[in-house]
């Protein structure tokens, strides 16, 4: 056993740890079922601002405008409503208590709405302001759902419920359990509502925006930052770890909001502020830049190397690149570690190059699902450039950067394979 092989065997109980988390299960889970929520919107702002004018023309003409733009409101504009609910549902369901997890998620709602303020300077509320049900308050969103999981859990593990006779129907006994809990967490928010309101920030949404979630993007936000989660990502990766699984939640939210922030500048015909984001991620390291080193395996002269290039290559054309991290395998191979650790980090640093020196478009933000093939990934992305971008990553710099290294483990192999060859003999 060599020293990396021991070091690995001392931080994996943590790294399995993290991963099992269900407090980072929850986020990543949270996130993940927004992703609906941002596509159905992504595509609307995509309508609303179309690139040929004579279609442009005809959503004007026959007035689906304002339709584009409902729905827009409906999903990307009241995200953190979203957020909330599935925050605190999926802690509860993490946590397996026995209560029932979609009156958590309401009840989050509820908190979220409680310390959201809506009076206008009369002190009148004729409608909800849309200031913190967006982009701007998804981080106060994710913080309350966690609490009121939490606090949901907390009272449910101590019996703390109402417990009607078992003569009542399921049903109604069920609504009743969750009324303690329920009530417990409306006094609660209301008192940190009426808190808040004593402070410099007013609310609580303004002190979580400007303590946490500007800091956080200023941080999480930056090169630097998309750097170092893309290399401790593709290191828990060699090391056997679904590194996107443990990492990416943790970032998610702050990428995330970066991307709604271009998506609202871009609709409303303005400059978009941010050159990196979650969508950005996603184009540049699509199927972890190993789609190059299927496509050498599929020229290669050893048995062994053509043939898992031939398996994998139809899945890596779809982004799905399992079968050749594990079937080469990439996990622990040394020979292969230089690359499998640092083309998604080449690419970043390339790709955001050559945004910067406008080259490249910024990417509008828009959000897609999983599983497109090679190209249509990055069509989303607001322009043909970032498609032209997302193929020289995938076909051009993918297989030059595993080039060199491949061709010493393809050596390798076919010494190996005429060894074999000649004992078979």
């Amino acid at each position: 056993m060599n020293k990396s092989e021991r070091i690995f065997q001392k931080i994996n109980p943590a790294i399995n740890w993290l991963g099992k988390s269900p407090w980072l299960q929850a986020i990543s889970i949270s996130m993940v079922s927004t992703v609906a929520i941002t596509l159905i919107g992504s595509l609307s702002v995509l309508l609303m601002v179309f690139p040929v004018d004579s279609v442009h023309q005809f959503f004007i003409v026959s007035k689906m405008m304002p339709v584009f733009n409902n729905v827009t409101t409906c999903t990307l504009g009241i995200l953190a409503i979203y957020v909330t609910f599935f925050m605190a549902r999926n802690l509860v369901r993490q946590y397996n208590v026995d209560t029932d997890s979609t009156l958590c998620g309401i009840a989050a709602i509820m908190a979220f709405l409680i310390v959201t303020p809506m009076a206008d300077d009369t002190g009148a509320i004729t409608a909800i302001p849309l200031t913190w049900l967006g982009v701007q308050g998804v981080f106060s969103a994710m913080l309350i759902g966690l609490s009121v999981g939490r606090l949901f859990i907390f009272i449910i593990q101590r019996g703390w419920t109402l417990r009607l006779p078992k003569g009542v129907p399921p049903m109604i006994g069920r609504v009743f359990e969750g009324l303690f809990p329920f009530v417990l967490v409306g006094i609660v928010f209301l008192l940190i509502n009426r808190l808040f309101m004593a402070t410099p920030w007013e609310n609580v949404h303004q002190c979580i925006y400007t303590l946490i979630q500007q800091p956080l993007k200023g941080l999480g936000g930056s090169l630097w930052a998309f750097l170092l989660v893309t290399l401790v990502m593709q290191i828990l990766w060699f090391l056997g770890i679904h590194g996107t699984n443990v990492v990416l939640p943790l970032v998610t939210p702050i990428w995330l909001a970066m991307d709604l922030e271009n998506l609202a500048a871009w609709r409303n015909g303005l400059e978009m502020p941010n050159v990196l984001g979650l969508a950005f991620f996603n184009i540049v390291t699509w199927s972890g830049l190993a789609l190059g080193l299927v496509l050498l395996m599929c020229l290669s002269k050893s048995k062994q190397f053509n043939q898992m290039g031939k398996l994998a290559l139809m899945p890596a054309l779809f982004g799905i690149t399992e079968p050749v991290i594990f079937g080469t395998p990439l996990v622990m191979n040394y020979r292969l570690m230089v690359p499998f650790v640092t083309n998604n980090a080449i690419a970043i640093a390339l790709s955001w190059l050559l945004i910067k020196l406008g080259l490249v478009a910024k990417i509008v933000g828009a959000q897609t699902i999983f599983g497109l093939p090679l190209g249509f990934f990055a069509t989303v992305g607001g322009a043909a450039s970032i498609i032209a971008l997302h193929l020289f990553l995938q076909l051009i710099l993918s297989p030059l950067l595993w080039y060199p290294w491949f061709k010493m483990a393809e050596r390798a192999a076919l010494a190996a394979e005429r060894e074999a060859d000649k004992e078979g003999l």
